[in-house]
């Protein structure tokens, strides 16, 4: 992710960073919890967005389940990788190399906003202003307070508690999910926070 400000320098080592990274792995990523977990909450039919997109996963589940999908990513090698597996499948799928810091989504063009381990907060106004009247955004990314490792060793790429709330002010919240460390950390969902919430 690229630190607000960032110059096109910043942007070029971050696509070499992520593209480095998704060459050099043979496991393709699971999907977010907030989205399995929630998939109930989804309509029917309707646009979708799976912004920083990754490799896909939720990008091609959303399909899957029959909504119009986008992807956005700014690696061309993750890109590549979901266009393989959606044609693969016979999925109809748009899946675009993208700096989404640089060109955020318009306005009211979404019916559904998927993030999975991403964090620029300066972004948080552009998506909550590209859903439609009733659209939900489907957010889930790493906490500070954390019980693994996993995730960003940054914590500027890290939530503090109860951030998205705080983040996603403007839309009505559907679903919360913030752990931290009560209880038993061997149970329950660790590490990030979730979030489903609707505009309007």
């Amino acid at each position: 992710m690229i630190p607000p400000g960032g110059d096109a320098e910043d942007t070029e080592a971050l696509r070499c960073k992520w593209d480095s990274r998704y060459r050099a792995t043979d496991r393709f990523p699971d999907p977010a919890g907030v989205l399995l977990e929630n998939r109930h909450l989804l309509p029917t039919r309707g646009r979708a967005l799976d912004l920083a997109s990754g490799l896909g996963a939720n990008a091609l589940l959303l399909a899957r389940w029959g909504l119009s999908v986008s992807a956005w990513d700014l690696s061309p090698v993750a890109i590549a990788a979901l266009k393989t597996r959606a044609a693969a499948e016979g999925l109809a799928l748009e899946a675009e190399v993208r700096d989404v810091l640089c060109h955020p989504p318009a306005p009211a063009r979404f019916d559904v906003i998927l993030v999975s381990h991403f964090l620029a907060r300066d972004l948080a106004p552009a998506i909550s202003a590209a859903l439609l009247p009733g659209g939900l955004l489907f957010y889930q990314t790493f906490v500070r307070e954390s019980v693994t490792d996993q995730g960003p060793g940054n914590p500027a790429y890290r939530l503090n508690r109860n951030e998205l709330l705080r983040l996603f002010s403007d839309l009505v919240v559907r679903f919360y999910r913030e752990e931290g460390r009560v209880g038993d950390l061997d149970r329950g969902t660790r590490d990030v926070a979730q979030l489903v919430a609707q505009r309007p």
